[in-house]
């Protein structure tokens, strides 16, 4: 069977969406407003085509892109679909432990949380492990569990649901998604200027279609610099237009909350 049509389920996946799916129920989430509840749906079903189906064997067997494009999904799609679809009725009673607050606290600041998701991303690209998780199953979820957590740390400065763990002002907004940008832009860079194989994996895998190793390569390296920055450059542009566009029309506190900021980061309104 072609890796394009080839559906393979894994239960850890399932089972832990399954298990998402259920605290989300049980904490009151289907009680949300249908946008929300809508944004966390979407959010399981990018992590389960991301883990699941074509993109996942291609991934894990054939392509370098494959295994880029679904690292997209899973640090810049699913993280800002489940923090926006989890309002903080849902959030607060998970951080009533007062270690996890005072966790949230550190690492959900912009420069703890850049640093938080940045360096994990860039240390896994090292050719050395990533070459282990490829061939050590469970490396490769422990892979994938820091991806995800760290980049949900990563997007909480921008969609935080709570104000105990507020968002940052709305042009630093911008500004820390600029350069959070940048790290992985050159990560992807080095990625696609590189004359050799860097992942051997890879270079052993099946050819799929007409796409050479180093092609493969240079074609994830160039998902990571240009179509990671580019969505970055989107979300930047909506932010923008949220809160220049709306705010002047006066209708903005009907569009995002700002109970998720903290009082000194509202702006005043006319």
């Amino acid at each position: 069977m072609s890796p394009w049509n080839r559906w393979d389920l894994h239960p850890s996946v399932i089972i832990g969406l399954a298990l998402l799916g259920g605290l989300y129920v049980f904490l009151g989430g289907l009680t949300s407003a249908r946008r929300h509840v809508a944004s966390f749906v979407g959010a399981l079903a990018v992590l389960f085509l991301a883990l699941n189906g074509p993109l996942h064997n291609l991934s894990d067997t054939y392509l370098f892109c494959a295994h880029m494009a679904q690292h997209l999904l899973l640090t810049l799609v699913f993280p800002p679909l489940l923090l926006y679809g989890t309002p903080a009725h849902v959030i607060r009673p998970l951080l009533r432990p007062r270690w996890v607050m005072a966790l949230g606290r550190v690492v959900t600041r912009p420069l703890a949380a850049a640093l938080v998701f940045t360096g994990p991303i860039v240390i896994w690209h090292v050719p050395s492990l990533y070459e282990a998780a490829l061939r050590h199953h469970n490396l490769h979820i422990v892979q994938h569990v820091v991806f995800l957590t760290t980049a949900v740390i990563m997007w909480w400065p921008v969609l935080s649901p709570v104000p105990e763990l507020p968002r940052i002002p709305h042009l630093l907004q911008m500004l820390y998604l600029f350069l959070l940008g940048i790290p992985m832009s050159v990560t992807g860079a080095l990625i696609t200027l590189s004359d050799s194989v860097l992942y051997p994996f890879y270079a052993a895998a099946p050819r799929v279609g007409r796409l050479s190793a180093l092609y493969d390569q240079q074609t994830g390296g160039l998902l990571m610099w240009v179509l990671g920055g580019l969505m970055l450059w989107i979300v930047m542009t909506v932010i923008w237009f949220r809160y220049s566009i709306w705010d002047q029309r006066g209708d903005a506190e009907t569009k995002v909350p700002d109970e998720a900021y903290s009082p000194s980061s509202v702006s005043p309104r006319g």
